[in-house]
């Protein structure tokens, strides 16, 4: 019987353990979120724009909240060609005027990169200045563009 107790508080060890694990991963994985109202602004459905496809014809971004991580998804896509906008990935922290995003943004532009699709992937930053009614991506210079060609992306996701 004193065995099947420390064999019984062992597998309860475990168990316990392996919880706090998986909480730790769920934990790590979360938005911080800095700013209540700017997590509000962001949850939903949102236009979508890069200059380069359209500034009149959107595209559509959603950003869901999953287990406290928030996840934005979403395309623009031209009507008179091939050229795209895809993004996606998660929103790593939300703050008053900006949101750090993790994850790929694909372009397609004719006139750029030999028309091929052209990937962001990593740690980017949207940030909302002044009086506009959008986030612009932080990092515009084109990544497929040859050194010392100064094209510059504005990829926008836009308030409701």
């Amino acid at each position: 019987m004193f065995k099947a107790s420390w064999i019984a508080a062992g597998l309860l060890l475990a168990i316990a353990s392996a919880s706090a694990r998986q909480a730790d991963t769920v934990a790590a994985q979360a938005t911080v979120v800095h700013d209540k109202s700017a997590k509000q602004l962001l949850l939903g459905n949102h236009r979508l724009t890069l200059q380069w496809i359209s500034w009149t014809k959107f595209g559509q971004v959603e950003i869901t909240d999953s287990n406290g991580s928030l996840h934005m998804k979403g395309d623009q896509k031209s009507d008179v060609n091939s050229d795209y906008l895809h993004i996606d990935g998660v929103i790593t922290q939300v703050d008053a005027g900006s949101f750090a995003f993790r994850g790929t943004i694909v372009m397609q532009v004719g006139d750029t990169n030999g028309g091929k699709p052209c990937a962001r992937q990593g740690d980017m930053t949207f940030r909302k200045t002044g009086a506009r009614k959008y986030w612009r991506l932080k990092e515009m210079q084109n990544p497929c563009v040859p050194a010392g060609d100064m094209t510059t992306d504005y990829v926008d996701v836009y308030l409701r």
